[in-house]
């Protein structure tokens, strides 16, 4: 089998250690984190474990391609498969909670995301998927549901990519902290890029574009890490310094509600 397999597992790998440690430095520094920020710290610990849970079997699954297993291809897809149906459901908590100050409601929106994950993984289960193709690139595995297709894709994908633009557009029309603007810009497009590619990544049957998909989910990954701890040399260029993990105070955009009522 091609060595491109190998290449692809590593990008899973990379993929999975730098959601993985970054949750870690998050969760490790929870108590500098102001009280009223914290439900979406757990949001973001959240989202990055399944990101990492959902790469660490697809990494197996291409080691598994390239040693031509099937049956253990198939097995890892369906393991990524459980975390991958629920990586909106922080998403949508982080994101209304940081437009409404709201538990309740974040509350309620993620049950209601969460069954749309759960949907989706039932008819993927239930209608099963095809044998895998694997090819140099990467190892395809079609789903045999096009309902489970439309699930993510309308309620696990559409919808919270519009969320992501609509309160990216809010930033950056409030008047915030440069440091503010930049951490919160930056994080909200590395989710994007995550939840974008990996619904890619997931559904694609071209495997070039399944392998390219992987690469800006990486890159996805490491911008989240960036936007929490920026380079010396970036927040010179920025006038965004700051020493280690810092406090971000998301009062400064915790009441973007007002500015949706106007």
């Amino acid at each position: 089998m091609s060595i491109l397999l190998l290449l692809n597992s590593t990008i899973c790998f990379a993929i999975a250690v730098i959601s993985l440690t970054f949750a870690w430095v998050l969760a490790k520094n929870e108590n500098l984190e102001k009280q009223n920020s914290k439900p979406t710290l757990y949001a973001l610990i959240t989202f990055w474990l399944l990101v990492s849970f959902t790469y660490y079997p697809t990494a197996l699954r291409m080691i598994a391609a390239y040693l031509d297993n099937a049956q253990v291809d198939i097995a890892m897809y369906y393991i990524a498969s459980i975390p991958f149906a629920f990586v909106s459901v922080p998403v949508a908590y982080f994101i209304i909670y940081v437009i409404t100050g709201n538990k309740q409601a974040s509350s309620y929106v993620s049950i209601i995301f969460a069954m749309f994950g759960a949907s989706y993984l039932m008819f993927l289960l239930t209608n099963r998927v095809v044998e895998p193709l694997v090819t140099y690139w990467s190892s395809i595995i079609n789903i045999n549901s096009n309902i489970a297709i439309n699930i993510y894709l309308i309620g696990l994908f559409v919808i919270p990519t519009a969320m992501i633009l609509g309160i990216l557009l809010l930033i950056l029309l409030r008047k915030i902290s440069k440091k503010i603007r930049y951490r919160t810009v930056l994080l909200l497009v590395s989710i994007s890029f995550v939840i974008d590619f990996m619904l890619t990544d997931m559904i694609t049957t071209f495997d070039m574009l399944q392998f390219v998909a992987r690469i800006f989910v990486l890159i996805g990954t490491v911008l989240a890490y960036i936007s929490y701890f920026p380079p010396p040399a970036l927040q010179e260029r920025l006038g965004i310094y700051q020493h280690n993990f810092e406090s971000c105070d998301e009062a400064e955009y915790m009441d973007l509600e007002e500015d949706i009522d106007v």
